[in-house]
């Protein structure tokens, strides 16, 4: 699996976590709705500031999003 992928179901997994759905993700995260489901299914290569914003709305530390990616 991609790293990309990895990262989109780490995304996908902490957001269910949380009770957000992609829309309020997205809207949190100041990106758009697409966009995130992108990143989820692992089709989109996102930049760190995408991955930073995405690691706030989550009120995560950004570490966590990349724990188990290897």
């Amino acid at each position: 699996m991609r790293t990309s992928q990895l990262l989109g179901k780490k995304i996908r997994r902490l957001r269910i976590e949380k009770g957000l759905n992609q829309e309020a993700l997205a809207f949190e995260a100041g990106i758009n709705k697409n966009y995130l489901s992108d990143l989820e299914r692992g089709s989109r290569n996102p930049t760190i500031a995408v991955i930073q914003k995405i690691a706030a709305a989550l009120e995560t530390p950004l570490s966590e999003l990349f724990k188990g990616i290897d």
